[in-house]
């Protein structure tokens, strides 16, 4: 058994190399509470969240951005201890998963219950997410995020949002089917199925909760570019129109769909697949309360 009942996994390069004075603070602040393990390539946090499991940590914490906090949940998810808790010590560009979480604010939340997505494609390939997917022109924004080296957050992604706007605008036909009604064809810009409330610093599901037993989703068909541009104020802040032309949104437990054109998609900022990959077919699946997350971790 380990010394300590917290395991923090930390990514020494969170929030574009700007997180290392915080990171220092926590664990001046959690001196002699909890272990400290840094990532040293990508996969390594999913790699270490699995041991941690495996070794009796009762909590083990993500400390970086979406990406770590993504490969943690992972490595609990795959180890199959319900026992372990998971948390987020938010210091990464944009923090969509924790502030869904409540874990960026001053007053943290109980431990609590929370649910779980998985995607999986044909040949076996398959992962869990906690806060978002996103395909189409989302998996683009994300990919133009990687090269921008300065900005943080909204600007950021806004930015990252112009570019592939510009280099990848794209409305390939999909069918696509929610829970069990019938399937339905549309050019599809983008879409995301959700969690949480944003998705790269946007506020694409104001309504959405994590321990509610629903995906919130959101599909654009074949709108303009200025169409897009005109939208991204709103969205910023408040989520997308409730009406508006060629956008379709609800609530759905499952989703599948298959597409004329290979997909790019990423999972909470994440890449599950690139066009390269030459994955046109996902099932994407909802399993409820299958993650404990625990709030008062203190710091």
């Amino acid at each position: 058994m380990p010394q300590h009942e917290l395991c923090v996994i930390f990514n020494p390069a969170a929030g574009k190399q700007r997180a290392r004075r915080r990171l220092e603070r926590i664990r001046t602040g959690l001196s002699g509470r909890a272990d400290f393990w840094p990532t040293e390539h990508a996969g390594h946090a999913a790699e270490l969240a699995h041991v941690a499991a495996l070794a009796g940590y009762r909590v083990v914490a993500a400390a970086g951005g979406d990406g770590t906090a993504h490969e943690v949940l992972n490595g609990l998810m795959t180890a199959e201890r319900p026992d372990v808790h998971f948390s987020i010590i938010p210091i990464g560009s944009a923090n969509d998963y924790a502030h869904s979480l409540g874990l960026d604010r001053d007053s943290l939340p109980p431990a609590r219950p929370v649910d779980v997505g998985r995607v999986r494609a044909p040949g076996g390939r398959q992962q869990f997410f906690g806060c978002n997917l996103g395909l189409g022109l989302n998996g683009a924004v994300t990919w133009e995020s990687r090269k921008v080296r300065r900005l943080q957050g909204m600007f950021l992604y806004g930015l990252a949002t112009i570019r592939a706007l510009y280099y990848h605008f794209q409305t390939p036909r999909m069918t696509i089917r929610f829970d069990e009604g019938e399937p339905w064809q549309s050019p599809t810009l983008l879409m995301s199925v959700l969690l949480g409330r944003r998705e790269g610093g946007f506020v694409l599901a104001p309504r959405a909760e994590v321990d509610d037993g629903w995906f919130d989703y959101v599909h654009a068909a074949d709108l303009s570019r200025w169409q897009v541009l005109r939208l991204l104020p709103r969205i910023a802040l408040f989520g997308p129109p409730e009406v508006y032309p060629k956008v379709r949104q609800g609530r759905c437990r499952r989703v599948q769909l298959s597409s004329e054109a290979p997909l790019i998609v990423h999972i909470d900022g994440e890449f599950f697949c690139l066009p390269e990959d030459k994955v046109r077919e996902l099932e994407i699946d909802l399993l409820p309360g299958a993650l404990t997350v625990e709030g008062a971790i203190g710091a």
